[in-house]
């Protein structure tokens, strides 16, 4: 019990002493106190509890000693919710706080049984100290309050969470853009060292901007604009003849057939040479073409001026990212019709295209002429000049008239899918497979690029088309001479040492190709003065800009 003395300070007090969830036979579950007790006091009291209870009225819920009042509910399970106060409280106002705190109890427990009340213990000691403050003075509060209340929900936190949320997202891209651009650096650099090891010339990893076609190879893309002054066929004399025709200092090397072909070591011509192939050989190296550049290629003759007034080149730059599994992710076709004035008489000329064929183009399709361009005429007639017809196109210098973008999955022309996997034996088995999605398109000097994570040299199981294998740079390149609808699929097996199958990726590919995925069409290039024709030559090329299965 309580001492005399302590309850002589009570007497006149108007408090609540305790709130306790209590067996019937006194054994506290939860109790709070809310003045300065302890705990054998409060054990004394809750224990004097049951006998009070037993011997006194039945017909009201509160029972009295000489010093404090009992204000109890009963609850399921033979248990008691319990206010102890002092007999100078209100009883009035003490049972509405019983039966406030009896309506929150199975509603912060979610339930009335004695698991439930020790599992949520410290949850329903946050909820009695809602309703009643220190001291033992009542709160107004509601059952919806105290819920919020218990919930702790901050504005100001979830600020700063969202903040911090996207600081780590924005830290966790910027680190991906990063690894990108270096895994990117390394490609160009794999390539170059490629390139000077077997004499390929700074040609080797050329297309457009840092993808490049793989020149070494039969392909080469385009460099720049200079490409395209003499026309198409311009063009295609620019395209590398070493993989076809093989230098004449030395016979054609024997190749192995497997479901296509693989390039060997050929014979040399000399003791030097018979040297250079047995080292080649050693490091895993098959040289594609002689080193030691021959006369024809000493005395081949310089590009010749374009003979035509104009020049006009059509490219589109195709922009894709695949997962492992070949599925497009993103991609992005820009292209640009470009006019060349290569003679006086072609600065002030008009470009007509075919405007009813691009105005159909509406989902995912964007265009969008030069600023200088006369827009509303373009508009009107289909025909592209410029506002100022004195100042006219500058001569030996291409412009942009046109530009357009697709944005769409089916744009993409190839899909790669690369399956690695590990025998569990020191080895990996990759298999490799290409697609062609867009049948309209004939593919040229197709090169996928396999980074295999070794020196070692590849056991190729099956193929379709060539491979060559840089084992200083651990690369494997698959070529293709044309992929089109006549070879609309192909695979590549082969086995490697290793054990991750992280490191054939990213695998990248690079081509280029005529056939443009935007419907434009050149249908006349005239004189803005009296409308004569105007002579021209035209080009068309599509290349990779970024494509990679990683």
């Amino acid at each position: 019990a309580l001492s005399s003395a302590f309850l002589a300070h009570l007497s006149d007090a108007m408090v609540v002493l305790s709130t306790s969830i209590c067996t019937r036979q006194g054994k506290a579950l939860v109790s709070r106190q809310f003045i300065e007790m302890n705990r054998l006091r409060i054990e004394g009291l809750l224990a004097a509890f049951p006998k009070l209870l037993d011997s006194g009225n039945k017909q009201h819920t509160f029972v009295e000693t000489d010093s404090v009042r009992y204000i109890y509910q009963p609850l399921e399970g033979n248990m008691f919710l319990l206010l102890i106060t002092t007999k100078g409280s209100n009883i009035v106002e003490d049972l509405g706080t019983l039966r406030l705190l009896a309506k929150m109890v199975p509603d912060v427990a979610g339930g009335l049984s004695e698991q439930s009340i020790h599992e949520h213990a410290f949850e329903l000691i946050f909820a009695f100290d809602e309703v009643l403050t220190a001291g033992g003075y009542r709160d107004e509060v509601t059952i919806s309050s105290i819920r919020t209340n218990l919930q702790m929900d901050s504005h100001e936190e979830k600020m700063h969470n969202m903040i911090q949320q996207s600081k780590e997202d924005a830290a966790r891209e910027e680190m991906r853009k990063q690894a990108k651009s270096i895994q990117d650096r390394k490609m160009v650099a794999m390539r170059q060292t490629f390139a000077n090891q077997n004499g390929l010339g700074p040609e080797f990893g050329g297309g457009a901007g840092s993808s490049g076609g793989m020149a070494g190879f039969g392909g080469g893309g385009y460099n720049g604009s200079n490409g395209y002054d003499n026309g198409q066929s311009n063009y295609a004399s620019q395209q590398y003849q070493s993989y076809n025709a093989p230098a004449p200092a030395a016979p054609e090397p024997p190749r192995v057939v497997a479901k296509g072909m693989k390039l060997g070591i050929g014979g040399a011509a000399s003791k030097k040479n018979s040297l250079m192939a047995a080292m080649a050989a050693e490091d895993n190296l098959m040289p594609m073409m002689s080193s030691k550049p021959t006369a024809a290629s000493a005395a081949a003759a310089p590009v010749a001026a374009p003979t035509t007034p104009a020049t006009l080149l059509v490219e589109e730059k195709i922009s894709v990212m695949m997962n492992r599994e070949g599925g497009i992710e993103s991609c992005e076709i820009k292209g640009t019709l470009s006019l060349t004035a290569n003679k006086e008489e072609a600065t002030l000329i008009g470009v007509g295209i075919n405007k009813a064929a691009l105005a159909a183009c509406t989902n995912n399709w964007t265009f969008a002429t030069h600023p200088k361009v006369n827009k509303p005429n373009y508009e009107k007639t289909g025909v592209l000049a410029l506002k100022d017809m004195r100042k006219g196109f500058p001569v030996n210098r291409p412009v942009g008239v046109l530009r357009w973008s697709y944005n769409a999955s089916d744009g993409a022309p190839i899909t790669v899918n690369c399956w690695p996997e590990d025998e569990g034996t020191g080895r990996m088995n990759v298999s490799i497979e290409y697609e062609l999605t867009r049948p309209d398109m004939s593919l040229h000097d197709v090169n996928i690029m396999i980074p295999l994570g070794t020196s070692d040299q590849p056991q190729i199981e099956s193929i379709d088309g060539h491979y060559q294998h840089d084992g200083r740079e651990g690369m494997l390149c698959w070529h293709h001479d044309m992929i089109d609808g006549n070879s609309s699929t192909g695979s590549l097996d082969f086995s490697i040492s290793g054990s991750s199958p992280d490191v054939f990726f990213p695998v990248t590919i690079s081509f280029n190709s005529t056939n443009l995925l935007c419907p434009i069409e050149i249908q006349s290039v005239s004189s803005v003065a009296d409308g004569s024709a105007v002579g021209y030559a035209q080009s068309k090329v599509v290349t990779p800009e970024t494509y990679q299965c990683a």
